[in-house]
């Protein structure tokens, strides 16, 4: 599916307000349809593994996904599976062809301790979730974060690898839901914006706006975060039981007031500054939307920021 640039500039002047709504009742669709194939399958396992590249919006898709299982009775948690990661140590880590620290890996996931979790839950029990800091790269397991869990409870856990193999062995019968922002833009049948632009402009927004990392940071590690999807994510969306497009048609407009000014900061040849030299340009060629303007519920709020949700 590609979206069209006449289409999207036009609904942009024309009605920005219905056009923001639109794009989210389009994406409520998909959250009510991922909501009601789990309710379908609760009874065969509680867990759901919700899985995709970086900026996707795994986070408020897990969330609404909740909000809506939850309206229909059924309790739901949900879980980062960011969590999980171990305390980076140099000398066991995985490594990159580069020979740096491989944080892309699924092998730096705590299986362990998942396994233990996954299985406690499915018992009926509690778990304590541990929390990990990505300044320090380390996980804390005495967090007093419970998770109470009651019989018919269900638990989302959301993460990159969530559809690894590794987890298909330790939980078969889990409900897998596959999200990604896939849809290019195109201006008259010519490829315009790519899906992967999308992802790396929500990258670059959310890590500058939550995580005090710099455009230029962002845009280094691109590469490893790419190499890790087409290694590590990719080949296992096949087996998701749902998968859907995360994008939305109005989202570049809303975003281009805050990554033309964020790649204005990335110096000249920094890593991977060729790909601005494409990106930059056809920014231009977008009707810009008033951030203000996006519903504080919106996806896309997981971004740039001022959303209702807590992550």
């Amino acid at each position: 599916m590609a979206y069209q640039l006449t289409e999207i500039n036009d609904r942009a002047r024309r009605d920005p307000l219905d056009f923001l709504r639109e794009c989210d009742d389009t994406y409520e669709l998909k959250l009510r349809l991922a909501a009601a194939r789990i309710r379908e399958h609760s009874e065969a396992s509680p867990l759901i593994f919700l899985s995709g590249p970086s900026g996707s919006g795994k986070t408020t898709t897990a969330l609404k996904i909740e909000e809506l299982l939850d309206r229909s009775g059924m309790e739901t948690h949900t879980v980062a599976l960011d969590n999980y990661f171990r305390t980076v140590d140099p000398e066991t880590c995985p490594m990159t062809p580069e020979g740096k620290p491989d944080l892309e890996s699924p092998d730096c996931l705590d299986m362990e301790l998942l396994s233990e979790h996954f299985h406690t839950l499915e018992q009926g029990k509690t778990i304590e979730v541990p929390r990990y800091d990505f300044k320090s790269q380390t996980q804390t397991r005495n967090t007093g974060n419970f998770l109470n869990y009651r019989s018919g409870d269900l638990v989302i856990f959301e993460g990159i690898h969530a559809l690894n193999d590794t987890f298909s062995q330790i939980a078969p019968s889990a409900f897998r839901l596959y999200i990604s922002a896939r849809s290019n833009v195109e201006q008259d049948g010519t490829l315009l914006f790519k899906g992967t632009w999308m992802r790396l402009c929500r990258r670059v927004v959310r890590d500058h706006q939550f995580r005090g990392t710099s455009p230029a940071d962002t845009l280094q590690m691109w590469a490893n975060v790419r190499r890790g999807e087409k290694q590590y994510i990719s080949p296992y969306k096949e087996k998701a039981d749902l998968m859907f497009d995360s994008s939305f048609m109005c989202e570049v407009s809303v975003m281009k007031s805050f990554v033309e000014a964020l790649f204005r900061e990335i110096p000249r040849g920094a890593d991977r500054y060729a790909e601005l030299a494409s990106i930059v340009p056809a920014l231009s060629e977008f009707e810009a939307i008033d951030p203000t303007l996006v519903p504080s519920s919106s996806l896309l709020r997981e971004f740039i920021g001022g959303g209702s949700y807590q992550y």
